[in-house]
């Protein structure tokens, strides 16, 4: 577990606070589509990533989701860290989006590293502003890009993520992440591929746009 907190957090993190997450921190291996935390759930733990990639979840009382935002190697969750010191239950949902790798750091360590290291700190103040950063481009995409705008960056964000440009990812997954219906979804996805933005495969999306 050292080896790997040194290589995702090294150029963050001293010497002495990485050996204290390595010492403290559980380390916890998620399949890609596990759900790793859920709304309403009880918060116990922070979450550091060390490999893969999770994508951030709103769900409304419908049951409808909408996509927040990805974390990937080297980031943490600042609604999940939110809660933690509120000692809160979770207003997100977290899924794997690929294989991933994560340490699980205890509530009481976040406010004791808080005021010991200088380099966590700022690391949790950036995980926030970063987050809020996500969000409201979030929500300008929302408010103000139409749905085949929405559905290509979605696309393009997806496949920087997976470091691939071949996404297998079904049009009814698709749907639910940008909270419409899989007709729509299809729809644009062909019109995508007349404009040579994208290529369309069996179970498979290529995207060209990068």
């Amino acid at each position: 577990m050292l080896k790997e907190l040194k290589e995702a957090y090294g150029f963050i993190f001293e010497e002495e606070l990485i050996r204290e997450i390595s010492e403290s921190g559980t380390l916890k291996s998620v399949r890609e589509g596990e759900v790793i935390l859920d709304i309403n759930d009880y918060i116990t733990a922070m979450p550091l990533l060390l490999e893969g990639a999770i994508k951030i979840l709103r769900e409304d009382n419908e049951g409808n989701e909408l996509l927040l935002y990805f974390l990937e190697r080297g980031d943490t969750c600042a609604l999940t860290l939110s809660c933690c010191l509120g000692q809160t239950r979770s207003e997100i949902r977290a899924v794997a989006e690929k294989d991933t790798v994560i340490i699980m750091i205890p509530i009481g360590k976040i406010e004791d590293w808080t005021a010991k290291y200088k380099t966590w700190r700022n690391f949790v103040f950036e995980s926030y502003q970063s987050r809020l950063s996500e969000m409201l481009q979030t929500i300008d995409t929302i408010a103000f890009m139409h749905m085949d705008q929405r559905l290509l960056r979605y696309l393009q964000d997806k496949a920087k993520i997976n470091q691939s440009e071949e996404l297998q990812v079904t049009h009814q997954q698709i749907a639910y992440d940008l909270n419409t219906s899989r007709v729509v979804i299809s729809r644009i996805l062909k019109k995508l591929e007349m404009d040579k933005k994208i290529i369309l495969q069996r179970n498979q999306i290529k995207v060209l746009d990068l």
